[in-house]
Order: structure tokens, then sequence, then C-alpha cells
């Protein structure tokens, strides 16, 4: 387990305020850039290395009570203190989209996100987000990611289906980040893959990076990788040509499970870049993010949430079945 701890941060001084993160070095740690590790510590692929850098200049980030440079290479037990910057004035709209609610108070808010709904503002997706919905519903959400992705603590893609969460303010955004990081979220997909799964449960710890040939898409590659482990279980097998599978996360790197399938033979039925496409029905990959589970950030109380699989991919199923 990863010995990277975060809290919000309490000394009694102007230098730091109530929205200041620390994180300690881990020995595992040691020796990395500290503009890569503020970025990874607050949650991969939720805030930019451009926008760490920026606030490393800015002299937002310390180590040990001192700024350093991006480049500055950590030691062991070094504490790295963060004092999040107020957010920009938002430019994104709140919209009054329909959320299905699945959990909310104070702190938190938890999601069933249906497939075909972007989580958060990009090119070409400005609108009709997760994040244009939740501004509308929730009001107030942490702005550790700034603008474009407020509250947003892990995404899941825009054709996977199924549970988020997402940080209400601060205190709340790095707790559930460093519950991530260290690997103690409970994070279960269904999946529909091509095939019958030679064994009834594994495991697939292979490294994932950026294709050399397309940087766009991951694949499993030692050089520039980051560590990556998927376990599965069958469900249900289908024929000769399917299996239903329910994949746990240890970790949680982009397009994870649908490149890990890939790369055992046995892709997700429906993937239009990792899979066969037009195989069945469905529009995008048949994933769904079926069970989410954490400590709550103010409590301590662990809990966990089921979304029941979505009525097209049962229908797909049905189909299948039926052949």
């Amino acid at each position: 387990m990863n010995e990277k701890t975060s809290q919000t941060d309490s000394k009694d001084t102007n230098l730091f305020s109530e929205d200041a993160l620390s994180f300690t070095v881990s020995e595992s740690e040691g020796g990395e850039r500290l503009d890569k590790y503020v970025t990874e510590s607050i949650e991969e692929g939720t805030v930019s290395r451009t926008m760490v850098q920026d606030w490393i200049k800015e002299g937002a980030v310390l180590v040990n009570g001192r700024q350093m440079k991006a480049n500055y290479k950590l030691a062991v037990a070094d504490v790295v203190t963060v004092i999040i910057p107020e957010p920009e004035e938002a430019v994104i709209e709140a919209q009054n989209i329909p959320l299905d609610v699945v959990y909310e108070d104070s702190d938190v808010i938890v999601i069933n996100k249906p497939r075909g709904m972007v989580v958060h503002p990009a090119p070409g997706h400005y609108s009709g987000t997760v994040v244009n919905a939740l501004m509308y519903h929730c009001k107030d959400l942490s702005g550790i990611n700034g603008v474009l992705r407020p509250g947003i603590v892990h995404r899941i893609d825009k054709d996977t289906s199924g549970l988020i969460m997402a940080a209400k303010n601060d205190l709340a955004h790095a707790s559930l980040a460093a519950q991530l990081k260290d690997h103690t979220v409970t994070r279960k997909y269904l999946a529909l893959v091509h095939g019958s799964m030679p064994h009834e449960h594994g495991t697939v710890d292979a490294p994932i990076g950026r294709d050399p040939q397309d940087r766009k898409l991951f694949t499993v590659i030692h050089k520039g990788s980051k560590e990556a482990v998927t376990h599965f279980q069958v469900a249900e097998r289908i024929g000769d040509d399917f299996t239903l599978l329910e994949l746990q996360l240890e970790t949680g790197r982009t397009h994870q499970i649908r490149v890990h399938m890939k790369y055992i033979g046995h892709p997700l039925a429906g993937d239009p870049v990792y899979g066969r496409n037009k195989t069945i029905g469905l529009k995008g990959q048949a994933l769904h993010a079926a069970v989410l589970g954490f400590k709550h950030p103010r409590t301590g109380e662990y809990l966990e949430f089921q979304a029941p699989i979505p009525a097209d991919m049962e229908h797909e199923l049905l189909i299948l079945r039926q052949r």
C-alpha cells in the first residue's frame, strides 16, 4: 500500500490556508520530480502537470516549508504542501441536466452516469457533461481541479456507464484522492468480453503507458509506463463467443480495463478503439461501473454503493443468451 498521506493542513499561520494539502514522500517515491509527484498525488488525470507547474512558480507548492523548482528531486520523508489557489470564476455553464443521484451529503455526491455522457468539459464537449449537471445540482464543488473539472476526483469513459463520486469541498477531495492513490477505494465493473475466458478468475498485472505508435491510445508497455493491476472473475459464460466478467481495479490507469482485456486476448465487446467495433448493438464498449466503495472523508465510515446493469447492456445480454 502506498505510504503517502493526505489531509487538510491545520497549522495556525498565514502561510497555510484551510485549502492546503499535505503529502509525505514515501520510500518508494524518493527521487521523483516535484511537479510529477504533486500531479499524481492530487489524483492522476484530474490535475494537469502544467497547472501544477504554474502553482509551483506562484509559490503555492512548498517542500518542507520552502519554495522549490518543478524539477526538484524529492527526498524520502519530505513534506510537500500544496496551497490550493482560489478557483477561477467558472466559465462552464451550469445546466439543468437530470442526474441519477445514488448518495449525497454536504461532502460528497455519488451518481450513476449513463452511457454516452462525458464526465468533464473538454474540446468538443463544453456542455452536457457531468460537471455541467453537477454545477447546477450542487452549487458547491471542490475547486482543486480548477474551472473545467470542479469536484471531479476520478472519471470513467464517455461510453462507460456507472458510479462515480465527486467532492463538494477540498477536504473531501483530498481524502478521496488519497484513498484512490492508496488503492483503498473499491471499484468493481461488469464487462462483456469476446471469447470464452479459460480461467474462472485471475489477475492481469501489466504496466500501462501511452502507445508510442499513437499517443492518443494506451497499451501494455514497460518503458515510460505505470503499474496497472486488474482482477477478474467470470460472472457468466454466454456460449463460446462471449464472457461476462466482474472486474476489480487495484490501480486506476486511463482505459485500464479496456487495455488489459485486449492484452489478454479478450477485448471488450463494442469497444471501437481497443476491440472489435459493431459486434453488438451498444454504442461503445460494454462496460459498467457497478460497485463503488470508500471511507467517508469526514466520518471515516465505509460506504459502498451498487448500480444495476443498465437497460441497454442488459438488452444485449438477453439477445446473446437467446442465440
